[in-house]
C-alpha cells in the first residue's frame, strides 16, 4: 500500500512560504498571532495592552495565502479588514526557552497580512467568545517572500507600511512593538513545544481598516520582501 492509499481522502498540499534565494519551500505547521503588541493599535481598537504578558490566538496553516494573489472576499463579513505585520518563522526547537536563547530559534522575517473579519471578531469579544470565525478563516494569512535571518543584521528602526490602493493606511517602526521578538519566542515557549515550521504574527500598528473587492493591498517592512492581495467579488 503507498503512502497516498493509507488515506480515505486525498491528502491536501503542505502550506508553504518560499524563502529569499532557497529553491525549497518553507512548510507551515503553525500561526500564532499576537493580540495587542502595538499600543496604538490597541487604543483605536478600544481596549490596552496588557502589560503583564503577552496573548494569542491561532490561525490554521492552511488559511497561508501566497503573495500576489486575488482571492474573494469572505463570506459571513461586512467589514474586512487588514492588519500589517512582521512574521517570525521558527527554524529550530525549542521548550522553555530564554530570551537569550530566543534569538537562535528564528529561520526567517518577512511581511504578512492577518486578515480579520472584523465585526464577527468584535461581536465574539463583546460575548467573551473566541475569535475564530473573525480571524481563523480560510485565506486569512497571507506571506510574502520570507528573509533568512542571517541575511538581516538588525529589525531596528525599520519601518512597516501598509497601502490600499497606494494610499498609506498603516506606518510605524518595529521598535514600538510593545512584546520584543525574543520576548514572545520565550513567552510561547512556556506553553508550546516550538518547532520548525512554526510562524508568529507579531501584531500590527494602528490604522487598521475595511477593504472592499477590487482593493489592492500592499505591505512593506524595510529591507524584506513586499506582501501584495488583490481582493475580488465574493463567491
Amino acid at each position: 500500500m503507498s503512502k497516498a492509499e493509507q488515506y480515505l481522502f486525498p491528502i491536501a498540499d503542505q502550506p508553504s512560504v518560499p524563502v529569499l534565494g532557497q529553491h525549497r519551500l518553507y512548510p507551515v505547521s503553525r500561526i500564532f498571532c499576537v493580540g495587542r503588541n502595538y499600543a496604538e493599535h490597541a487604543k483605536e481598537m478600544g481596549v490596552e495592552v496588557d502589560r503583564e504578558a503577552p496573548f494569542y490566538f491561532l490561525k490554521p496553516a492552511t488559511a497561508i495565502v501566497p503573495t500576489g494573489s486575488t482571492i474573494p472576499y469572505p463570506p459571513g463579513t461586512t467589514n474586512y479588514h487588514y492588519e500589517m505585520e512582521l512574521v517570525v518563522a521558527i527554524g529550530a526547537s525549542g521548550f522553555k526557552v530564554s530570551r537569550q536563547e530566543a534569538p537562535s530559534l528564528v529561520y526567517a522575517y518577512g511581511a504578512g497580512l492577518d486578515m480579520t473579519r472584523r465585526d464577527l471578531q468584535l461581536e465574539a469579544r463583546s460575548k467573551g467568545r473566541p475569535w475564530d470565525l473573525g480571524k481563523a478563516f480560510e485565506q486569512s494569512a497571507v506571506v510574502a517572500t520570507m528573509t533568512r535571518a542571517a541575511d538581516v543584521p538588525s529589525l531596528d528602526g525599520r519601518r512597516i507600511q501598509l497601502r490600499v490602493n497606494r494610499e498609506v493606511k498603516q506606518s510605524a517602526v518595529l521598535d514600538d512593538l510593545v512584546w520584543k521578538i525574543d520576548e514572545l519566542i520565550s513567552h510561547l515557549s512556556r506553553y508550546y513545544h516550538l518547532v520548525p515550521g512554526d510562524l508568529i504574527f507579531t501584531g500590527t500598528p494602528a490604522g487598521v481598516g475595511p477593504v472592499v473587492a477590487g482593493d489592492i493591498i500592499e505591505g512593506t517592512i524595510d529591507g524584506l520582501e513586499p506582501v501584495r492581495l488583490t481582493l475580488r467579488p465574493a463567491e
